[in-house]
């Protein structure tokens, strides 16, 4: 609200810009080393294969119903159709849950 009060609308670019930022850090909170998205789905991997919540996460996998699964290589993979925006709404979300679990008191 700010920027658009000083410099008026703000660009598509600037828009993506602010996406990535607000991406990178919910990254840093959930521990989240990489993300890879595609058209096909996405993949997160872990700093060191390490999350602080385990069993919480895994408690959220058994919520999606299939939709994100746990692979041997202890990294995340959601398999889905999604253009670009879709992309970027659903790793927000993703990472969103990922950062509310990891804040939560492992059980």
């Amino acid at each position: 609200a700010e920027l658009v009060d000083r410099f008026g609308a703000i660009p598509a670019e600037v828009e993506n810009l602010l996406s990535t930022v607000a991406l990178k850090r919910a990254c840093r909170e959930a521990n989240v080393e990489k993300l890879d998205a595609g058209p096909k789905g996405m993949v997160i991997a872990f700093r060191k294969n390490d999350f602080v919540n385990p069993v919480g996460l895994i408690q959220w996998i058994g919520t999606k119903g299939g939709l994100v699964k746990l692979r041997p290589d202890q990294k995340l993979a959601l398999v889905r159709d999604m253009d670009v925006p879709a992309r970027m709404a659903f790793a927000r979300d993703l990472l969103g849950n990922l950062v509310r679990i990891a804040k939560l008191p492992a059980a």
